[in-house]
């Protein structure tokens, strides 16, 4: 929540949740290589999948334990019902290192997001 907060203070804007619900990761091995962006699909990249939004954009996605990550969007997904949104393996790991699935809170930073947004470890 704290990250949140210190968004608001840096963009000096209401910043409102675009999705609650449930997150999930995927990886190489167990989708395409190819992102629906076109671009390659790198389990070490902060990037996601949303059905919704544009590609490039960066979001910032709060777990309910406290932890948080910037990701860029560049696919679409998931199509698992109740998933709100596909994490590379490498951003699903800054929220949790063993967890295949969680609660989230995803806000949407835009094309550009603020150069500073504290995130815990």
């Amino acid at each position: 929540m704290f990250e949140v907060i210190a968004l608001m203070l840096l963009s000096h804007q209401p910043v409102q949740p675009m999705v609650v619900g449930e997150a999930s990761y995927y990886t190489v091995a167990s989708s395409s290589s190819m992102t629906a962006s076109g671009e390659t699909m790198r389990n070490d990249a902060l990037t996601c999948a949303m059905l919704t939004g544009e590609f490039g954009d960066y979001v910032l996605v709060v777990a309910e334990n406290g932890r948080s990550v910037v990701c860029r969007l560049n696919d679409r997904g998931p199509y698992i019902e109740g998933r709100v949104i596909d994490l590379s393996l490498a951003a699903m790991r800054k929220l949790c290192p063993s967890s295949g699935t969680m609660k989230v809170t995803v806000y949407n930073l835009g094309k550009k997001p603020p150069s500073k947004v504290p995130l815990r470890p």
